[in-house]
């Protein structure tokens, strides 16, 4: 893939694993049709489809930025599980949060997620994906995780790493770590300290969240 816009490598890296783990959760539905299969396959699947989507449009979605969010966004509402990465994002705050803060903060989470990191699927110049098969079994029957190697064209190895629950019966991603860096608990800081930042007003943090991350942290590489 070409790089379409210049940003630092380390941002560019953070919105591929993003929208790599977007495009799992999308086409994770394909395991309700094959329950039997592995956490590890269905990420495999799910990134082969993604490239056989994009693969050869890359110039184009670029251009098209919006068909390529919708590609993802059309996807999500069976087989996404954001209720729970929102309520793990919002920690404890969540219990004294309205059910109408909590529903606006899993949509507000979800779009800003799609419309920053969908970006990093044509933005990221890698040579090659490569999902790795596990080598010891999971310690919960409905948990699991899968690593995955992003190879840039220098040939610099990035590992992302994706955290899977089983639920109604199909494998749907809950976490993903992108060299190191744990988002989930990079968010949850986020939100913890956005809190803190607007005296514990919920309705402004919802109103200004934006999924910024440490880039300068990403660069070092994190201790996940």
């Amino acid at each position: 893939m070409k790089l379409t816009t210049p940003a630092p490598a380390s941002l560019r890296l953070l919105m591929l694993g993003l929208g790599l783990a977007l495009f799992s959760l999308s086409f994770s539905l394909l395991a309700q049709a094959a329950p039997e299969r592995s956490p590890e396959q269905v990420i495999r699947d799910s990134i082969n489809e993604m490239m056989g989507q994009i693969e050869g449009r890359e110039e184009y979605y670029a251009d098209n930025i919006n068909e390529l969010k919708a590609l993802v966004d059309e996807s999500l509402d069976d087989i996404a599980d954001f209720r729970y990465i929102g309520a793990s994002v919002m920690g404890r705050y969540f219990q004294n949060a309205t059910p109408q803060q909590r529903s606006r903060f899993v949509n507000t989470f979800r779009q800003t997620l799609i419309d920053t990191y969908t970006k990093g699927l044509v933005t990221f110049d890698y040579r090659e994906l490569r999902v790795l098969d596990s080598q010891r079994p999971p310690r919960h029957e409905d948990q699991a995780s899968v690593a995955m190697e992003v190879v840039a064209v220098d040939g610099t190895v990035y590992p992302v790493n994706y955290t899977l629950r089983l639920a109604d019966g199909q494998w749907k991603v809950a976490n993903v770590i992108v060299n190191g860096i744990n988002l989930g608990l990079t968010f949850r800081n986020q939100f913890d300290q956005a809190m803190r930042d607007h005296n514990r007003d919920y309705d402004a943090v919802i109103d200004h969240w934006a999924p910024e991350l440490a880039v300068e942290e990403l660069e070092e590489g994190g201790d996940a």
